[in-house]
């Protein structure tokens, strides 16, 4: 049984469905179908995606990990004690303890789109901190969230680990930056992962990976359509594909129709021909001009940037600058 410390504020589930129907609707009445990966993120995505980070070739999540253990004391210096550590897009919450263990925190607020995997990630945490005040919010942190009133007097520490940032176009990234900005207030702080820019070879391999588990995590997405939206999209007749793209130094992943096909969605009609695609995730790599960049225009200042021995990824943090520009 869940103890108060886990029990979720949510936004509710008519909401995020209305949310989801919507943006698949508007995706594939394009010319070029397109889903946000927002979407990937059911309870069996999480799932999925949680094995991605255990693959060989996906080097971001370990790269990840090993930058934050070895920088912790820096982190903790320059970030202070008595934040309340606010994760957008939790999922498991795997890295959050060595954030958790550097800074002697006030409290913390994972919030994720995925309820039930929300729920299932809490408990290791709070039992790793039994006197940390925790309150999940089941939510998406694509709009401004309100934190919990317990906590709201609290400086804040945004986290937004893993590049996540890196799967939105950039005047997607920059207003989720804004919106950030707008659910952690004044003063606040945000530390962020940004993969970086590198080879074809490992970039494509990434996400491509040779045991089809990046494939799985993709099609994942056409099954939930067909579960939730009463979707007849013919999942056997799509495959994954990765492709860098060059001149938007990004991976891009897509599903492609392999024969002409028709379906449904929600009671619209659809139709793909052969090789027709539908983009379902972009994963931007940056490099330290373009990352400071991008942290500007979204109302963030950087303030420290640690990487590893191969300068593949960075953790970065950054401070709140100027007016809130989502008021």
């Amino acid at each position: 049984m869940a103890t108060a410390a886990c029990l979720l504020d949510v936004v509710e589930d008519d909401t995020l469905h209305a949310a989801f129907r919507h943006d698949v609707l508007t995706g594939f009445a394009q010319a070029r179908k397109a889903v946000p990966a927002r979407w990937f993120y059911d309870h069996r995505g999480s799932e999925l995606f949680e094995d991605i980070t255990q693959l060989e070739e996906y080097y971001p999540t370990r790269t990840e990990i090993g930058i934050l253990t070895e920088h912790c004391p820096a982190i903790g210096e320059v970030v202070g004690a008595g934040r309340v550590v606010v994760e957008f897009g939790a999922g498991s919450a795997t890295k959050t303890p060595l954030l958790l263990d550097c800074i002697a925190p006030a409290g913390y607020v994972p919030i994720d789109i995925s309820g039930d995997f929300l729920r299932e990630s809490c408990a290791p945490v709070e039992a790793r901190y039994p006197g940390l005040p925790i309150h999940p919010v089941e939510a998406d942190f694509g709009e401004p969230v309100v934190i919990p009133d317990a906590l709201a007097r609290r400086g804040r520490l945004g986290f937004f680990p893993g590049s996540t940032i890196g799967n939105m176009e950039p005047w997607a990234a920059t207003d989720l930056l804004r919106t950030m900005r707008a659910t952690l207030g004044e003063d606040s702080l945000l530390l962020i992962g940004m993969d970086r820019i590198k080879s074809t070879a490992v970039l494509t391999a990434a996400y491509d990976d040779a045991r089809g588990v990046t494939a799985a995590f993709n099609l994942n997405l056409a099954h939930r359509i067909n579960r939730e939206l009463d979707g007849t999209i013919p999942v056997d007749a799509l495959r994954h594909r990765a492709i860098w793209n060059e001149d938007r130094a990004r991976i891009e992943m897509h599903l492609e129709a392999t024969r002409d096909i028709t379906f449904e969605v929600s009671g619209h009609r659809f139709a793909m021909h052969a090789g027709e695609t539908i983009h379902t995730e972009n994963s931007h790599k940056y490099d330290r001009r373009s990352a400071t960049t991008l942290l500007l225009s979204g109302g963030w200042e950087p303030r420290s940037i640690w990487m590893d021995a191969d300068e593949a990824f960075m953790v970065i943090l950054a401070r709140a600058v100027g007016e809130d520009m989502t008021a």
